[in-house]
């Protein structure tokens, strides 16, 4: 087995097929994102992820679950976690009652995840929330950085007591551009001094709380001409450089738009996926492949080994490491128990 296993695919329906279950074996695979089409109820959630742990004890199982419109399992019990945006505005009316709210969506959101078996959710975002963003809009928590570590870090503490990791995005900033990065390249022109003063600080401050960052697939020219996932000088230099940075580091979806151009040209999944491990993502994600059969689900598996044998990107057996430390450490809560649990039932009292 190679000494790390970077890829992060998705499945196309709520039970693992033949292919599926041959993906998951193959070791440079190191995680699997679900999507809405990947849930019927939470008896089916349960058992797929219990049968994905019986293919790959390791496999890192991962979902967007932020809460208000993205959160993939809204029915059968699953509570309707409110959008950052409501925390937010919670800290103008009480402050210490707002971190308090916080930490309980954390709480609320990563337990019921981890009592149908899913490892970590992508959350909480971090971008400020500049007001022209139809993309970020209400998942940001404000537009003031101190105001929204404050909140990230109490939504990270309700993680932490459920025994999940956390993810931070997208790194430097993704608040500040109206472009959507799912279907074009958004271009922030700001200078570096002002991404670092305010969207960036809360990367800086939580430097020793956040497990995982996902980086924005977003140019900011006066720093580098590459998007920030596929950038050397803003993984390398500025997040594990200048602020500190030592946990894990995803790309964004390799299928968006803004994924597969880099220095100007279009390129392959490979190529993308080559570009983004060797500037210093730990692991890659590409989403919404498998459907139609997946096909380019393996031709990123194959192009990647390949680019391995040929020696355009090396394994960093960190990057294994910092994998690994993402995954749960406590035993999952059983559903019917957490739902009458004292610190379950007082965490659902106190969501906004």
């Amino acid at each position: 087995m190679t000494p790390t296993s970077p890829l992060v695919i998705d499945i196309a329906g709520t039970t693992l097929t033949k292919a599926d279950k041959q993906r998951l074996k193959h070791p440079l695979v190191g995680g699997l994102i679900l999507f809405a089409r990947n849930w019927d109820n939470r008896a089916q959630l349960t058992q797929l992820c219990a049968d994905i742990k019986k293919v790959r004890r390791d496999v890192l199982i991962c979902v967007d679950h932020e809460g208000g419109r993205v959160q993939r399992f809204k029915t059968d019990g699953f509570t309707h976690v409110p959008p950052m945006r409501a925390l937010g505005e919670l800290w103008l009316r009480d402050p210490l009652q707002a971190t308090n709210a916080a930490t309980a969506c954390g709480y609320v959101l990563g337990a019921e995840l981890r009592a149908c078996g899913v490892d970590l959710s992508f959350t909480p975002v971090l971008d400020l929330d500049w007001g022209g963003s139809g993309v970020i809009g209400d998942r940001a928590f404000a537009q003031d950085p101190r105001l929204v570590t404050l909140l990230a870090k109490s939504v990270m503490h309700g993680l932490l007591q459920s025994g999940m990791a956390n993810c931070g995005k997208h790194f430097p900033g993704h608040g500040f551009v109206k472009a959507d990065s799912h279907t074009e390249i958004p271009v922030d022109k700001r200078s570096l001094k002002a991404i670092l003063k305010d969207d960036a600080a809360p990367y800086q401050w939580l430097s020793t709380t956040l497990t995982s960052v996902m980086p924005a697939h977003v140019i900011y020219p006066k720093v580098d001409s590459r998007p920030a996932g596929f950038s050397a000088t803003w993984l390398g230099d500025i997040l594990r450089g200048r602020l500190a940075y030592t946990g894990a580091v995803f790309s964004d979806d390799l299928s968006m738009a803004g994924a597969r151009v880099v220095d100007g040209r279009s390129v392959s999944y490979t190529q993308a996926a080559v570009v983004a491990l060797n500037a210093g993502c730990d692991m890659v994600l590409l989403c919404n492949q498998s459907v139609n059969g997946g096909a380019a689900v393996d031709e990123l598996i194959n192009g990647l080994s390949e680019a391995l044998l040929k020696g355009q990107w090396a394994p960093d057996e960190r990057s294994e490491e910092r994998r690994l430390a993402l995954l749960p450490t406590m035993p999952a809560p059983v559903w019917d128990e957490l739902m009458v649990s004292a610190p379950y039932m007082h965490a659902l009292d106190q969501l906004p």
